[in-house]
C-alpha cells in the first residue's frame, strides 16, 4: 500500500505557526526559547531553513537527483541558523512565509509515485520529509514558548511521533496511550514488556520528544531513562506496534 504523506496536515501546522507569529515583536524574537541556548529567533531560523532544505531535496528528487541536505554538513546547517537568528520579527515572518510557500509548491507537483523518490535526509524518500516537517513544526511550536503546548498537537501527530521516537526507549518497554487504547512495544518482539508506561498520547509523545507534558506519564517502576534521538542515518531496530 503506497504511503500517503500528511501534506494537508503540514499545511495546517504551518498555518498555526503563521498565526502565532502574526503579532510577535522583535523583543519576543530575541527572548530565550524553551531550548537551552537558543532564542526564539534561533528556533524560527531553524524552521525557515528546514523548509528551504526540504524544498531543495524534493526539487532535486523530482528530477531524479539525490543531493546532500547540506553540502557543508552539520557545520553549514548550524552556521545558517546562527547567521539568520538575529532577524527582526518581520524579517523572520517574511523568510518563513517564502520558504514555506516554496516547499508546499514543490510538494504540490509530486505525483503518487514520486513520494518514494530517494533523498539523502535519513536515507529515506520525499514522503519521509513530509512526516519530518510535520514533526518539526509542531514540536518547535512548543519550543517557541508562546502559548502552544503539547495539548495542541493533533492526536495523529502524537501517535506518529511515538512511532518515530520509540527507539529512545530501553528494549522491553511498553507505552500505553490511555486515551486511544493503543500500545507500543520497544524491542523484544512479541515478548511481554519489562516495564509499562501509561499516559495520554500527547503526554507520552511530549515526554519521548524531551518536552514537558501537561500530565507526566506514569509507570509503577518509574520512568525509564531515554536514549538519544533517532540517529541519522537511521538504524534498524526491533520494535512492535499494536493498535
Amino acid at each position: 500500500m503506497p504511503v500517503i504523506p500528511p501534506v494537508a496536515e503540514v499545511a495546517e501546522a504551518q498555518r498555526v505557526l503563521r498565526e502565532l507569529l502574526a503579532d510577535v515583536d522583535d523583543e519576543q524574537v530575541r527572548a530565550p526559547s524553551a531550548l537551552p541556548g537558543w532564542s526564539r529567533g534561533h528556533v524560527l531560523a531553524h524552521l525557515t531553513d528546514n523548509a528551504r532544505m526540504f524544498a531543495r531535496l524534493a526539487e532535486h528528487a523530482l528530477r531524479g537527483e539525490r543531493v546532500p541536505a547540506y553540502d557543508g554538513g552539520q557545520a553549514e546547517r548550524d552556521a545558517i541558523i546562527e547567521a539568520t537568528a538575529g532577524r527582526t520579527a518581520a524579517e523572520h515572518r517574511a523568510a518563513l512565509a517564502g520558504h514555506t510557500q516554496a516547499l508546499m509548491s514543490v510538494w504540490s507537483r509530486a505525483k503518487a509515485e514520486d513520494w518514494r523518490r530517494p533523498v539523502s535526509f535519513r536515507d529515506a524518500d520525499i514522503a519521509a520529509t513530509v512526516f519530518a516537517r510535520w514533526r518539526e513544526v509542531w514540536i518547535h511550536l512548543v519550543d517557541l514558548d508562546l502559548g502552544v503546548g503539547p495539548a495542541a498537537w493533533p492526536p495523529e501527530l502524537a501517535g506518529h511521533a511515538l512511532d518515530f521516537l520509540l527507539g529512545r526507549l530501553p528494549p522491553g518497554t511498553s507505552l500505553v496511550a490511555t486515551d486511544l487504547d493503543r500500545r507500543w512495544h520497544a524491542g523484544g518482539g512479541e515478548t511481554a514488556p519489562d516495564r509499562e508506561v501509561r499516559g495520554a498520547v500527547r503526554d507520552l509523545a511530549a515526554w519521548l520528544a524531551g518536552r514537558v507534558p501537561d500530565c507526566p506519564p506514569r509507570s509503577p517502576d518509574g520512568l525509564p531513562e531515554l536514549g538519544p534521538w533517532p540517529p541519522h542515518p537511521p538504524q534498524q531496530t526491533d520494535r512492535t506496534v499494536w493498535s
